[in-house]
């Protein structure tokens, strides 16, 4: 199986050029859909992480209660407050709005930190179902996937699929974590045939991040960074590969720069800050300076 190896050409080749006279339109408006009152931050960083990738508007869906908790933090990100049903659970007519919302966005982002109650993983399947345009689903977006057999078979747009190891198994019913995770060989190999059986891109996160196509084609991060491991980077990156498939980036694509972008983010972090203490939020507010490096000369 030929893997290609995430450098800094590719990295530059495949950058979205930012013109001098683009506005916001120009780079896409995502929508993400996140966050419960044990997780509210979730929603916070994936936010964070699309605004701070370059995306023209980025507007945080998540229950009532949270998103008053969260109002004015990053005055930035517009947001959608859900009706409830419960306090941090997002009620029937909150998701019927969301049906209504997404179709106004260029990207979705579905899952980080919104909760495993029953009602809510289907809800989460059933809107899933319900997108027609690109969307990254992450965390307990997958969770909810992960509870029906062939869930694959009803999906109708592009997805890219964020999971970490433990999630990646529960997806697949089948794989070792312990391998998932430090198998670097087997890893690409789990990553390229579900991504193949599911005819979505796969991006199984951790040391040397893998991003398998449906096509079969697999590529690998060149970083392990200790920076990275800390709670909310993976919604970070989530945000940030929504970000690139709002501004026209496909899948495979958006999720190659995302996995690259945030990794150099990463390193960048670990040099400024430390291999201990690096918070998800640091990683997130580097991504501009982080992308800014690889950006080809004749932007400027």
């Amino acid at each position: 199986m030929a893997v290609t190896r995430i450098d800094s050409a590719w990295v530059q080749r495949h950058m979205p050029q930012r013109g001098a006279r683009a506005h916001k339109a120009t780079f896409g408006r995502v929508l993400v859909v996140a966050g419960s009152l044990e997780y509210s931050g979730a929603a916070l960083l994936a936010g964070l992480g699309a605004a701070r990738m370059g995306a023209g508007l980025v507007c945080v869906a998540t229950p009532e209660s949270v998103g008053m908790r969260l109002m004015g933090e990053i005055p930035e990100l517009t947001m959608v407050l859900l009706q409830e049903e419960a306090a941090g659970l997002i009620g029937p007519i909150g998701w019927r709005r969301l049906s209504g919302e997404a179709v106004n966005f260029d990207a979705t982002v579905v899952g980080p930190g919104i909760g495993r109650q029953p009602s809510t993983l289907r809800r989460t399947r059933h809107l899933i179902d319900e997108l027609r345009k690109p969307a990254v689903v992450d965390a307990d977006g997958l969770n909810a996937l992960a509870d029906v057999v062939g869930w694959w078979r009803t999906i109708s747009t592009q997805l890219v699929l964020t999971p970490h190891p433990g999630e990646f198994a529960r997806l697949t019913r089948a794989g070792e974590v312990g391998k998932l995770a430090d198998d670097d060989a087997y890893r690409a190999d789990k990553a390229r045939e579900a991504a193949i059986l599911w005819g979505q891109v796969v991006v199984l996160k951790g040391a040397h991040s893998v991003i398998a196509d449906p096509d079969g084609e697999v590529a690998v991060s060149e970083v392990a960074s200790p920076a990275l491991a800390t709670a909310g980077s993976g919604d970070v990156l989530s945000g940030a590969i929504g970000a690139l498939l709002a501004a026209g980036c496909e899948p495979r694509e958006a999720a190659t720069l995302g996995v690259a972008l945030h990794g150099a983010a990463g390193l960048l972090a670990e040099r400024r800050i430390g291999r201990s203490g690096t918070m998800a939020r640091d990683v997130a507010n580097l991504l501009p300076e982080a992308a800014e490096s690889f950006r080809s000369d004749r932007e400027r």
